[in-house]
């Protein structure tokens, strides 16, 4: 029943001012959701940054988040950063879920829910592909594995443009 409440306000709550691909995207200082200390979106500028929004009771997170902790192994030196926000009310959640699925890119933990109201947040999983320049150049929503190879082809092409 949470599940569905939730998505239902994600879906409807701000379709009008949601961010889309050519806006710049809302920066934000989160904390830590494995160890101490925060994290912005603007300590990565000049990179291609990957925005991930997701949750414990995310269905398709178990398979995204696997996937771009592989596609940021393989770009992470080209200038490439994935920053996963998890939305879990309980850190616990989302904490024994990391258990589950490891990941080695930073994840932030959001319980308030601000950062996905700055975004527009339209449903879960939703990530933005945001450019050297700040600007989000895609929004993804949804994930199926095969969405991780025309996500890869962005991020190359962005990672090109200097």
């Amino acid at each position: 029943m949470r599940f569905i409440l939730t998505l239902t306000l994600l879906l409807t709550s701000h379709l009008a001012l949601a961010v889309d691909a050519g806006d710049k995207a809302p920066d934000f200082r989160l904390p830590l959701l494995t160890q101490q200390g925060q994290m912005s979106l603007s300590a990565y500028k000049g990179k291609v940054v990957y925005v991930d929004f997701w949750a414990s009771w995310c269905g398709p997170c178990r398979k995204s988040l696997p996937a771009l902790n592989t596609l940021r192994g393989e770009l992470k030196g080209q200038g490439f950063e994935v920053l996963a926000v998890n939305l879990d009310e309980d850190i616990k959640e989302a904490r024994a879920f990391l258990k589950e699925f490891p990941v080695s890119y930073p994840t932030l933990h959001d319980a308030k829910g601000a950062t996905p109201d700055a975004y527009g947040l339209r449903g879960m999983p939703t990530s933005y592909l945001i450019g050297r320049d700040g600007k989000v150049k895609a929004v993804h929503q949804g994930f199926k594995p095969s969405d991780i190879d025309k996500i890869r082809d962005e991020v190359q092409q962005l990672l090109k443009q200097k």
